[in-house]
């Protein structure tokens, strides 16, 4: 994983989930036109390229969990906050968040040009899209916290973590929506 310093950040190294193809039987006649390629081996390709596709949601999913961790223990360091090490957290997430994103947008292209698959390149391309909504959701909701941390008594405080709770929902949802049609595409072409 790519996210060295971060562990020492976080308090207590949880489960990650990581999701992973189930993706079995080789497709007939699907290989690179013109290049020569047999089928199997353009299937294997693009089921590598799902894989790891995969293999960096995990590698998100985990960013996330310790990124919460980290804002947990900022917290509960004020109301003289520990500043300094949440903002290493952030540069940290932060370069985590763009490598991944940089290569998903890698597969996403060969799956486009190389493999001729624009439909599951298309699923990439909105995943990326809501996982973006994600990370901006989740960085006001950390603000919205430690507003409700540092004034308890002002309730538009506690409506506004409400509300971004509440979308950060409904937009993990979408992440799991697309992430299925991502699975069904790719085995309904087999």
């Amino acid at each position: 994983m790519r996210l060295p310093g971060l562990q020492a950040a976080a308090a207590s190294p949880g489960p990650s989930a990581r999701p992973s193809p189930r993706l079995q039987r080789p497709r007939a006649g699907r290989g690179a036109p013109g290049r020569g390629e047999p089928p199997a081996m353009t299937d294997d390709a693009v089921k590598l390229l799902l894989h790891r596709f995969y293999t960096l949601q995990g590698e998100r999913v985990e960013a996330y969990r310790l990124f919460e961790e980290g804002h947990r223990a900022y917290l509960s360091s004020g109301p003289h906050y520990d500043f300094l090490r949440y903002r290493e957290l952030v540069h940290e997430i932060t370069l985590a968040f763009s490598g991944i994103s940089r290569e998903i947008l890698q597969i996403k292209e060969q799956l486009q040009v190389e493999h001729r698959r624009p439909e599951l390149a298309q699923h990439l391309s909105r995943v990326q899209q809501k996982e973006k909504e994600k990370l901006e959701l989740t960085a006001q909701l950390q603000l919205a916290r430690q507003n409700v941390q540092d004034q308890p008594g002002v309730p538009a405080h506690q409506q506004e973590v409400q509300e971004l709770k509440y979308k950060l929902i409904k937009t993990i949802e979408a992440i799991s929506e697309i992430l299925q049609d991502l699975k069904y595409d790719s085995e309904e072409a087999e």
